[in-house]
């Protein structure tokens, strides 16, 4: 993996540990040699990624759409920052961009974009890694939904396999690189398989 696209909070959340994990995980991707491909934000959990990758000498590339956002939002020290015309061109970007995929705590955008790659990967849009940062158990309601999905009938269990779950930067970092794919699921569970 040369580029993890980092999906997070434009808020740094209330307990310091939010921020010490992101910070973490920008220094580590920057120490190996990954690039940060993000939102372009300089501020909350987004910002300080960003922040850690260029401090330690990395690159941060940013995906911004043009108009949608005040300009003291933007991060102007990146490597690259793109605008895009909408939020559409920049989630697509941000994914032709990257090797795989990692979420932080965030609100309603985060989920959105974490669900967006992982329903791309469950349709084999793409193989990519998606990682989820569980810092203090942020995720642990929405993984229990998810396994509650495939209790009640509404998913194959081996798509749980499709997301990788560590509270340690450096453990989930490890778990994307060795990932496979699982072997194909069918989705749908009313169609014959072919």
């Amino acid at each position: 993996m040369k580029r993890i696209c980092v999906f997070a909070g434009s808020n740094a959340g209330l307990h310091p540990e939010y921020e010490q994990k992101a910070a973490e995980l920008g220094h580590l991707l920057a120490q190996k040699g990954m690039e940060l491909v993000y939102g372009g934000s300089k501020i909350g959990l987004m910002g300080r990624v960003a922040d850690h990758v260029l401090q330690e000498g990395g690159k941060a590339i940013g995906v911004m759409p043009r108009n949608l956002f005040r300009g003291e939002m933007a991060h102007t020290g990146l490597t690259e920052l793109h605008e895009v015309a909408n939020m559409h061109e920049r989630k697509a970007m941000m994914s032709d961009l990257s090797d795989g995929f990692i979420a932080l705590p965030g609100g309603y955008g985060t989920f959105e974009e974490l669900f967006e790659v992982i329903s791309w990967s469950q349709l084999g849009i793409h193989s990519k890694p998606v990682g989820i940062l569980n810092i203090r158990g942020y995720y642990d309601p929405l993984v229990d939904m998810v396994k509650n999905a495939v209790a009640a009938g509404f998913m194959p269990e081996t798509h749980l396999q499709l997301l990788i779950v560590e509270s340690e930067p450096d453990l989930l970092l490890e778990r994307m690189a060795q990932y496979t794919p699982p072997a194909y699921a069918h989705k749908w569970a009313e169609l014959p398989e072919q």
